[in-house]
């Protein structure tokens, strides 16, 4: 079992741990140097066991607010997954039926015929210029 050597409050400890957990034991080490640093700042020299004692607390507290905040995340999230899954299991929305005009035959014819003329009548004065 490896033995890491840690640096906390400026005081040095062996710790031991499993192989290949070092790098783990060294970075909580130096969250628990951080608040002791905290502490020695504004408190001074504290006994080792105190100056522990309150950066651990310190940790502890930091670490139930992320918790708070990860479970209120966690329950949005279940939130919006129940929403989701109500929007997939939803029935369609009925098709919008759209009514789209439609021109009499009549009209269509009387167009064509007006065409027709207004043609006829263009061809007539293209002739009379022409000579």
């Amino acid at each position: 079992m490896p033995e890491v050597q840690v640096e906390i409050g400026g005081r040095s400890f062996e710790v031991a741990c499993q192989a290949g957990e070092e790098h783990y034991l060294k970075s909580a080490a130096k969250m628990l140097d951080e608040e002791a640093a905290v502490l020695a700042a504004q408190i001074g020299r504290i006994p080792e066991s105190r100056m522990l004692l309150m950066a651990g607390l310190m940790l502890a507290d930091k670490t139930a607010g992320l918790q708070d905040k990860l479970r209120e995340a966690e329950d949005r999230m279940a939130e919006k997954e129940a929403e989701l899954n109500q929007l997939r299991n939803a029935p369609a929305p009925a098709p919008e039926r759209i009514e789209v005009p439609v021109i009499p035959d009549a009209v269509t014819e009387t167009l064509a015929e007006i065409a027709a003329r207004a043609e006829a009548l263009a061809e007539t004065v293209d002739d009379a210029r022409a000579g």
